[in-house]
């Protein structure tokens, strides 16, 4: 018995191996519409495919024991065998969106028949179950990310927050790779994630400087001489100027005193590393954050919340000695209280509940709080922000404007304190 169950497990690895090593091999030498055809007949139509040895891999495939949980992984692999070949260069990205498109369409059940009937229902099964798994959704996503520019604040706010995937690269790890990302695909999206981001930041930059020119020119008493006119430069986020004005002097300039965010967690940490006991270190961690929280709204119930999430996370520790590991999970389980805890618990009361109160920048802003504390937790509250990002996806915008704001304060917040770009100028 259990050799049998061996030898179909190498049977199956076997099978897939000769799927992907095909492609592999046709990728660099036939053109996108040839692939795109050949995969309709490999895996949607299931019927007629030139090589007879591929054919019969893929029906062995689907005849499995473990096609019904493995098939959705192998053709994602499938899929981003070609993806990342045609992701290199821009004029073949509208392929891409062809090629997803294929699992939308009619799929085609003429010709002879060179898989068993049984095999060819199999199959259409199978790819129907592709559809409605996590690996499809992320592949939805890519083509967005690669065929849709950012978005600007006049764009329809009736369209599905799904829709803005491009504009926040901070979301692409978390939303473009699912389980069973190959290290290559894995690679195009960091690389993708690595472009948006500059771009956004040499935007973001550009825009800055334009109204401070802008602005400068206003008050000069004589109108500027024709070769000196400013070019227009879009504000590239979804706030209007006001907002971004004030989310940039927040997230950059004094917060508290003439201190910045980063001074003050730089302040902190270097007292911190005093502190004898994680529980001395909880208390004083308290009185960091409530500084941030508008007084009259911390006082009806806020403070009091956050000091009891305090007291709960690793009660058992207080009397230990304060640790690097200590402070992540610390930050941590206060990402989950502050914005989600995890996609099977996605409550987020606590969050609507301060950016209703004080406003999503001054809540941004809290959370950034965290993360100049303990850089490690970076991508951990990135993922806070996919999982929102996921669970309203398919809502219009303007049913979620609250997480739209929410969404672009944290791009602006990460991007002018992690990122390259430097606007300590507009203080």
């Amino acid at each position: 018995m259990y050799n049998s169950i061996d030898n179909s497990q190498r049977h199956s690895n076997s099978d897939e191996q000769i799927l992907y090593n095909h492609l592999l091999e046709l990728v660099k030498v036939e053109t996108p519409s040839e692939l795109i055809e050949r995969f309709r007949t490999l895996f949607i139509a299931g019927v007629g495919y030139p090589d007879r040895e591929v054919g019969a891999a893929v029906e062995r495939i689907t005849a499995s024991k473990q096609a019904e949980h493995e098939f959705k992984f192998i053709l994602n692999r499938c899929c981003h065998i070609l993806i990342n070949r045609w992701q290199m260069q821009t004029q073949l990205h509208g392929a891409i969106s062809e090629l997803i498109a294929l699992f939308e369409g009619n799929r085609s059940r003429n010709g002879l028949y060179s898989l068993p009937m049984r095999g060819v229902r199999r199959l259409h099964e199978l790819v129907r179950l592709f559809t409605q798994s996590e690996q499809y959704l992320t592949l939805h996503r890519l083509v967005r990310v690669m065929n849709q520019p950012s978005e600007s604040s006049g764009t329809p706010e009736t369209k599905p927050l799904g829709s803005l995937i491009s504009q926040y690269p901070y979301l692409y790890e978390h939303c473009l790779l699912s389980e069973g990302s190959t290290y290559e695909h894995q690679q195009t999206v960091r690389k993708l994630q690595s472009s948006r981001q500059k771009q956004f930041e040499i935007n973001l930059s550009q825009y800055v400087t334009y109204q401070v020119r802008r602005s400068q020119q206003a008050r000069q008493a004589s109108p500027a001489p024709a070769g000196r006119i400013i070019q227009t430069v879009s504000n590239p986020t979804l706030l209007n100027d006001r907002e971004l004005y004030v989310a940039l002097k927040h997230f950059v300039g004094k917060v508290e005193g003439c201190h910045t965010y980063r001074d003050l967690s730089q302040s902190f940490l270097t007292h911190s590393s005093q502190t004898r006991t994680y529980g001395t270190f909880k208390k004083e961690l308290y009185e960091y954050l409530i500084p941030s929280i508008d007084s009259a709204y911390g006082k009806r119930q806020f403070n009091e919340r956050l000091y009891k999430q305090l007291t709960n996370i690793l009660p058992q520790s207080d009397s230990q000695k304060f640790s690097d590991f200590l402070l992540v999970r610390t930050c941590s389980q206060l990402l989950n209280f502050l914005v989600v805890e995890s996609p099977q618990r996605p409550n987020h009361f606590i969050l609507i509940d301060l950016i209703s109160n004080i406003g999503p920048t001054l809540a941004t802003g809290l959370l950034l709080k965290i993360v100049l504390l303990c850089r490690k937790v970076k991508p951990y509250l990135e993922r806070r922000f996919a999982i929102l990002f996921n669970h309203y996806e398919s809502s219009t915008r303007e049913s979620v404007h609250w997480l739209v704001k929410a969404l672009e304060n944290v791009n602006i917040a990460l991007s002018t304190n992690f990122g390259a770009v430097d606007l300590s100028f507009i203080r």
